[in-house]
């Protein structure tokens, strides 16, 4: 099982993410793409990056606007894991 950082391990993992931040005791980001096939073509490739750590986002998408929310939920709140996969979905935004 993963476990749960701490605050300033969090915080200190953020450095690294400057994109992200934390909201409701969530990894948070808001990506923008060009259009809605852009946006929907990175939610494919990201689903595949999640798929293969078999971790999930949770994420809410209109039109050319992605939000994702990161949470290990065995772990009651943020791990390493979230932040993985956040730098695995940055990697894929940046191309």
């Amino acid at each position: 099982m993963t476990t749960k950082l701490s605050e300033s391990e969090i915080q200190s993992a953020l450095r690294e993410r400057s994109a992200w931040t934390v909201v409701n005791g969530k990894l948070h980001r808001e990506y923008k793409f060009a259009d809605f096939i852009h946006a929907f073509g990175f939610m494919t490739c990201a689903a595949l990056s999640a798929e293969a750590m078999n971790h999930h986002p949770e994420w809410f998408n209109v039109y050319n606007r992605l939000t994702i929310d990161l949470t290990t939920h065995d772990a009651g709140g943020i791990t390493a894991k979230d932040f993985q996969l956040a730098a695995k979905l940055d990697a894929l935004a940046a191309g």
